[in-house]
């Protein structure tokens, strides 16, 4: 029993880990969506990637920390993020910019821009 206790507590922390994850990306892409470049990397100029370090520093531990719960609990990995990461990088030559970009993922999670 203790077993199956300990594992409805990672399984809640999970989820509430996941919920903390999605609420910053959200408040993220909102920023991103103002204008402020560098959560999506389409720059690779050193002023842009310091723009946006902290909010992919922070995604990046929540991240680790769910995919580490996941581990244990048998789970597969952390889609959403990993979404994220495959959006991220230089973009094609007609891929629209970072606010834009930010704005479709905002619509995509059901969330507004502000």
């Amino acid at each position: 029993m203790a077993k199956a206790d300990r594992l409805e507590r990672l399984d809640i922390r999970r989820a509430e880990l996941e919920e903390e994850y999605r609420a910053a990306l959200i408040a993220a892409l909102r920023v991103t969506a103002a204008g402020r470049w560098g959560l999506f990397g389409h720059n690779s100029d050193r002023w842009t990637r310091e723009n946006a370090r902290s909010m992919v520093d922070q995604l990046e531990e929540l991240a680790a920390d769910i995919d580490r719960l996941r581990e244990q609990l048998g789970l597969e990995g952390f889609d959403l993020h990993q979404e994220f990461l495959a959006a991220r990088g230089k973009p094609a030559a007609d891929a629209v910019g970072e606010p834009k970009q930010a704005k479709a993922w905002l619509e995509r999670l059901g969330a507004d821009a502000g």
